[in-house]
């Protein structure tokens, strides 16, 4: 007999080996129905599967949160059938469930086009109009590679391979047509419903290796309820609105080429915002942190000592120094972190208890080997810039810290226009990391503890853990925050680490004289300031504050009456701090308008004979139609309160 513990807390003595769906069915006939699959001890099953040993057992319905990754995982198989039926002859690979929906690689000589998804999508609603039951059947090796062999599956032949000795070789039908998978599934296919689209077809190696075969991926998604799929198709049509690589190139900003993958070529509109960026975070840590600059490339020795040559080293870029005497013969790595560099700077004289916490900040360029096609745009590059800190302090300081690094955090979101909920994410030890259990153990409990802390403080935030996910060196919070169109972007990062001031034997004197190594709190706030442009772009649709616009303001004439006066104003603007240019060319109103807010610039000022004479401007505001006619004074006056930005207004308010 096996004991099941139902969420109610009943618990019930079955036979063994009975099926969640013989359960489901002896409890009523309508649970069997609604029923798509079981949860043993948490763990989504098929709900046919034999249940062996005790357990806690939920039921999943159709509409159970859980049952998403299902919908999206039976219609990856469905599309696979829908190939190929439509095109025989195609060989099918892997076909897994993503973040917000699933893809599956096909092998075929001829490359899927945009043009073949509603023909996909056509055949792969009469597959779910027919709801197939899903049955599960285990092969033994030699019979699956025989199978996929004849069918002239290769690919699914090498899968089998890969799949350890001690895992059954699992065969998932849907009717006739079947495909090797872990599982689970639904109860049939007509359990996917009719909310699903196919997005996008891509071009993909196999196993992501460029020296294997390029398989043709189609990108889909799928959701319970139509209302949650049009909302989904709706928030992906304003993101390509929004999308940074487009305002890029619409408002000058950056772009990338060959010649330097993953290397971004700023504009000086961009590197405009980017130093505004760092001007603001610079004064954020004003009097609380030590701006230090550490070397961009150090022997690989100091990288064995922190751990980065074997835990990183395939994420880092090294070379081998070009002396001709063998003493030269160095490998140096070019710094994928800042914190050995900080580490050393720490290092450099005697430490006493009472000048802890130290805290030394960088806004330090660092490159990191990302593969070619996990590249895209500012969000995710080869070389960034990060705003980067750590902070040594005693254990008894620790959590003061972490507080105060949430602290800042938190304001400094809200003041670039963030100012939804935030989800922060404890990150516990994962299975290959450096240091003791004792050591993680003490670091993951304080952490626990300044979750709760920071659960309380502010009812914007939600807390999560992720078990396994923090770095090699120590556990972290995750901070995640939610723009305009309600996408998550994780950025910010606090990493609490005793293992590399242990590893390169820094200490501080405490108060009994004795050596202590101090607690290293990596932190940063924005993350990679590349990418965290590239998000708040996103976020405004380019539509900046005006603190932040590369181009505040153009001053645009009318006719050429207007030229001199034109240039009185741009001088007094730019007197006044503004950035400001104008456009004195021979050309139409309207169509400098349409000009310079395709470029997203925010104010206008347009003048003419009229306004000369009376030295007034009629400001006019991006995406709005409505003109306002003021003194050029007071036009200045207005538009340099607003230029202010958020930080400054607060200390200005404040005294």
């Amino acid at each position: 007999m096996v004991a099941l513990t139902f969420p109610d807390g009943a618990r019930r003595d079955y036979p063994d080996n009975i099926t969640g769906l013989d359960i489901a069915k002896g409890i009523s006939p309508s649970l069997a129905k609604r029923t798509v699959a079981m949860a043993l001890d948490g763990v989504l099953a098929d709900l046919a599967d034999p249940i062996e040993k005790d357990a806690r057992i939920e039921f999943v319905s159709r509409d159970d949160p859980r049952a998403l990754e299902l919908i999206r995982h039976d219609a990856a198989h469905v599309l696979a059938e829908a190939v190929q039926e439509l095109w025989p002859g195609t060989q099918v690979t892997i076909g897994p469930v993503i973040e917000n929906g699933f893809y599956y690689d096909f092998a075929r000589n001829e490359a899927f086009t945009p043009d073949d998804l509603p023909v996909i999508e056509k055949k792969m609603k009469e597959i779910i109009a027919r709801d197939k039951p899903f049955t599960k059947e285990v092969w033994s090796r030699d019979k699956a590679k025989q199978v996929f062999n004849d069918k002239g599956e290769l690919f699914k032949v090498e899968l089998v391979d890969a799949i350890p000795e001690d895992q059954q070789i699992k065969i998932y039908k849907q009717g006739d047509w079947f495909d090797l998978c872990r599982g689970p599934h639904m109860t049939s296919t007509g359990k996917i419903g009719s909310a699903f689209k196919l997005m996008r077809v891509a071009g993909a190696y196999w196993r992501g290796d460029s020296n294997n075969p390029m398989l043709s991926r189609i990108y889909g998604t799928a959701f319970a309820k139509q209302e949650e799929l049009d909302a989904y198709l709706k928030q992906m049509e304003e993101a390509e609105k929004r999308d940074h690589r487009k305002l890029g190139r619409e408002m000058d900003l950056f772009h990338f080429q060959e010649e330097g993958p993953g290397t971004v070529f700023w504009h000086a509109n961009g590197w405009t915002i980017f130093q505004e960026i760092i001007a603001y975070m610079r004064r954020r840590l004003k009097g609380d942190y030590q701006e230090v600059n550490a070397p961009q490339m150090l022997d690989k020795s100091l990288w064995e000592t922190s751990g980065h040559w074997q835990w990183y080293r395939e994420s880092m870029f090294a070379a081998q120094s070009a002396g001709d005497e063998a003493e030269d013969k160095r490998w140096f790595a070019i710094k994928p972190m800042n914190c050995p560099g900080h580490v050393q700077i720490y290092k450099h004289g005697l430490k006493s208890y009472r000048e802890l916490p130290i805290r030394l900040a960088e806004f330090g360029i660092v490159h990191r080997y990302e593969a070619s096609g996990a590249m895209h745009g500012l969000l995710r590059v080869r070389a960034f810039t990060q705003d980067d800190a750590h902070i040594f302090c005693t254990e008894d300081q620790l959590a003061e810290e972490c507080l105060k690094i949430n602290d800042l955090i938190l304001s400094t979101y809200s003041d670039f226009g963030f100012e939804g909920d935030l989800v922060v994410k404890l990150s516990t030890r994962p299975e290959k990391r450096v240091g003791s259990d004792a050591a993680w153990d003490h670091a993951e409990s304080v952490m626990q503890n300044v979750l709760a802390t920071i659960a309380k403080s502010n009812n914007r935030i939600k807390t999560a853990v992720n078990p396994g996910e923090g770095a090699f060196y120590g556990p972290k919070f995750e901070y995640v925050l939610r723009d305009a169109i309600g996408r998550d972007w994780q950025c910010g990062t606090t990493q609490v680490d005793f293992n590399l001031p242990e590893r390169f034997d820094a200490f501080y004197i405490a108060p009994d004289g004795s050596k202590k190594t101090p607690v290293m709190v990596h932190r940063a706030i924005c993350g990679s300031l590349e990418r965290f442009l590239g998000v708040v772009l996103e976020h405004y649709a380019g539509h900046l504050p005006l603190w932040l616009a590369p181009k505040q303001a153009i001053v645009c004439t009318i006719t050429q009456d207007g030229d001199a006066y034109a240039a009185d104003v741009l001088t007094a603007a730019r007197k006044a701090g503004l950035r400001v240019d104008a456009d004195l060319r021979n050309e139409k109103i309207n169509y400098k308008v349409r000009e310079h807010s395709l470029a997203k610039v925010p104010v206008l000022l347009v003048v003419g004979k009229k306004e000369a004479e009376t030295r007034q401007v009629s400001i006019r505001r991006l995406g709005s139609d409505k003109q306002q006619v003021m003194s050029l004074d007071d036009a200045l006056k207005l538009l340099t309160e607003e230029a202010l930005p958020p930080d400054v207004k607060r200390e200005r308010a404040a005294g």
